[in-house]
């Protein structure tokens, strides 16, 4: 069979039904959470906006069409290595000249949203890799890694999605020796359902936000506040996580879509 004819056959089984496309973003507007940081260290993203520019009125009699005013990670985002400092010196580290190709890829979902919901600074550690990699087969070269968490359950309420207290957030995420392995395995990125690729605790760990750190450093992409990961299988489904083409972009919202055989 040529490469022709699997792409036909995906194309009928799209039209089908027998793949389904499954949205794993979260909807994109003024109520969407946004990261927090502490007011003495950084600025935050400003709230997103959505002005009217017209809706079949005398601003534009046959048409609607808005302006928005949001920032590169807003919402269900794409992190392109430029967003660290560890990944500053790639020139394919923009999210207009990063690779295309990279980014439809096989997704391996890790599901711990048992753990998740027990523990909110749950930490993924190289044992549960193991253990999920015994169970449903070794993660692949250029593959993405997401940890299913239920998060985005959450998301209707920025505050009980960003979870926080006097001591920070409070949500989960990798650990650095996690990280570490899945760069050595050859991932393409890894993603979560909380608002950053980090756990809310990770600015403690060694290194500090050892996703955003490692990742980036090895030219890896991040993904952050996924949703209905539910819905995809441990293996076998493909993950496309396109950002916009932004000039000398560090991120971008996306529409992540999955493709999931029925």
């Amino acid at each position: 069979m040529t490469a022709a004819d699997m792409l036909g056959q995906l194309g009928q089984m799209l039209l089908s039904g027998r793949i389904e496309v499954v949205d794993c973003s979260g909807t994109l507007g003024p109520d969407t959470p946004l990261l927090k940081l502490p007011p003495d260290f950084a600025k935050d993203t400003p709230k997103i906006e959505i002005h009217r520019i017209s809706e079949y009125d005398q601003d534009g009699p046959f048409w609607a069409w808005n302006w928005l005013k949001l920032g590169e990670h807003s919402g269900t985002h794409f992190d392109a290595p430029h967003h660290w400092i560890t990944g500053k010196d790639y020139p394919d580290g923009f999210t207009d000249t990063l690779s295309l190709q990279r980014i439809a890829a096989p997704v391996n979902v890790l599901d711990f949203s048992k753990e998740c919901a027990a523990d909110p600074d749950f930490l993924l550690t190289i044992d549960h890799v193991n253990a999920w990699e015994t169970e449903h087969g070794a993660i692949g070269t250029g593959e993405w890694v997401v940890l299913r968490s239920d998060w985005d359950k959450r998301a209707h309420d920025e505050e009980l999605f960003l979870n926080a207290n006097e001591t920070g957030p409070h949500t989960p995420g990798p650990t650095a020796e996690v990280i570490d392995y899945l760069i050595g395995k050859g991932v393409v990125g890894w993603g979560s359902q909380c608002i950053g690729t980090d756990a809310g605790q990770a600015g403690g760990m060694n290194p500090p936000f050892p996703a955003h750190n490692l990742l980036h450093k090895h030219n890896r992409f991040g993904l952050a506040s996924l949703a209905n990961l539910d819905r995809l299988p441990a293996k076998g489904a493909i993950l496309i996580a396109a950002p916009l083409k932004i000039k000398n972009g560090t991120g971008s919202p996306i529409r992540a879509l999955a493709l999931v055989a029925r």
